[in-house]
């Protein structure tokens, strides 16, 4: 990249079930931004990306971008986009807009993601019909096979192979879970324990309720700057310092490589990490945020990222290594499990979290202590595409 790009800021809308509509959400993190950042109004704005999975089906509503644009008062003159790459869509918004800054084309973005997924309630039963068409609707949706049953297979098949334990699994959701509890954006505000996990209702063995993410209405968005404009509005900027992104050529389960293991999730953090100068992740990153939609992703991340070797990431929550205090923390904000996954907007809510990390900004009970460098990882689909970026509070060279 020939240009250096920070993060100077973002905001939140409050996610969970809302009476909210898309454009009102849209509002509340669009108004939340701009206030983050006071010599940054509609008016500085060059390019504009949206990450929204389904406003088709959601919202009744396409071409969103531009009514993004005229719901915040932002004339784009420059580039305007509306990203889907389901559970990546705001992650992918990110990295194109770093992309356009890197290369001269903006000096100044927003990114904002948004979804509105609970309807009314006669009209829940399209919310549920609309997450099969994340697989391949032919071959996988109209079995059956959308998310929990899917993910089921996958911690079947790791406890098989590897020895992981439901207990560890547990693990992931208690922790993330209780760091919601001190989000005020987050959709779950309960504290809970590794029992709680166990005990709550069964959906599909060996997941329960609470080892699965939420359906949840969010939105989140952030102002990405060239390294020399971001100097004059701020000196706690967060820096993009490297990105990845890798697909197998599958979406279809039958030919995804392996069904414990997520290569594409090694290729992309390797690419990432090769441009961010990292050797070592584990002893060089403090804090992540990573795409826990279900409890045994984390722990297929933490050895799929890089961190520990095949088949011990049980052991690495068991032992408290992803804790804020251990080698990494870990979904500081609750992660998907406990903030809610509003589909578009989880991948800028992760980036602005890693930023409100890096300036201390957080609350006192979730912070990492003294992060200097950080990564957000989204999956989409059946984990046929990963995608990862690493930042940096200090100045990249």
């Amino acid at each position: 990249m020939t240009r250096n790009v920070g993060i100077v800021g973002g905001g939140h809308a409050k996610w969970g079930v809302r009476e909210a509509s898309y454009k009102d959400l849209i509002q509340e993190a669009g108004k939340a931004t701009f206030d983050d950042v006071p010599d940054v109004g509609p008016k500085d704005i060059e390019g504009l990306f949206v990450g929204s999975v389904q406003p088709e089906r959601f919202a009744f509503q396409t071409h969103v971008a531009p009514m993004v644009a005229e719901l915040l008062g932002v004339d784009v003159d420059s580039m305007i986009a509306r990203t889907e790459l389901a559970c990546a869509s705001g992650q992918a918004a990110l990295r194109y807009a770093w992309l356009a800054i890197a290369s001269g084309q903006l000096d100044t973005a927003l990114v904002l993601g948004v979804e509105k997924m609970n309807l009314p309630r006669e009209h829940m039963a399209e919310t549920q019909a609309s997450m099969t068409n994340v697989m391949d609707r032919e071959f996988d949706g109209v079995n059956g096979l959308n998310a929990p049953p899917y993910f089921a297979m996958i911690a079947q098949r790791h406890m098989h192979e590897y020895d992981t334990t439901r207990e560890q699994m547990a693990r992931v959701s208690a922790k993330n879970k209780s760091h919601a509890a001190h989000n005020e954006f987050a959709h779950y505000q309960k504290e809970i324990s590794v029992d709680d996990v166990v005990d709550s209702f069964e959906l599909s063995p060996p997941l329960c309720l609470y080892d699965c993410s939420g359906v949840t209405d969010g939105a989140a968005g952030l102002i990405l700057m060239s390294e020399e404009k971001a100097r004059e509005v701020t000196d706690e900027a967060a820096w993009i310092t490297g990105s990845g992104q890798a697909c197998m050529a599958s979406n279809s389960i039958n030919n995804l490589p392996s069904m414990s293991a997520w290569p594409q999730a090694t290729t992309a953090a390797e690419q990432a990490y090769e441009q961010a100068g990292i050797d070592d992740p584990l002893a060089e990153l403090d804090v992540a945020e990573v795409h826990d939609c279900f409890t045994i992703s984390e722990i297929i991340e933490y050895e799929d990222l890089g961190w520990v070797e095949k088949g011990e990431g049980g052991q690495f929550i068991e032992d408290g290594r992803s804790e804020l205090d251990g080698d990494i923390g870990v979904n500081p904000r609750g992660g998907l499990l406990g903030c809610g996954h509003p589909l578009g907007a989880t991948g800028v809510s992760q980036a602005l979290e890693i930023f409100n990390q890096f300036r201390g900004t957080v609350e006192d009970e979730r912070q990492v202590p003294d992060p200097e460098a950080g990564l957000i990882h989204n999956l989409s689909g059946s984990a046929s595409v990963h995608s990862v970026m690493t930042l940096a509070r200090g100045r990249p060279q």
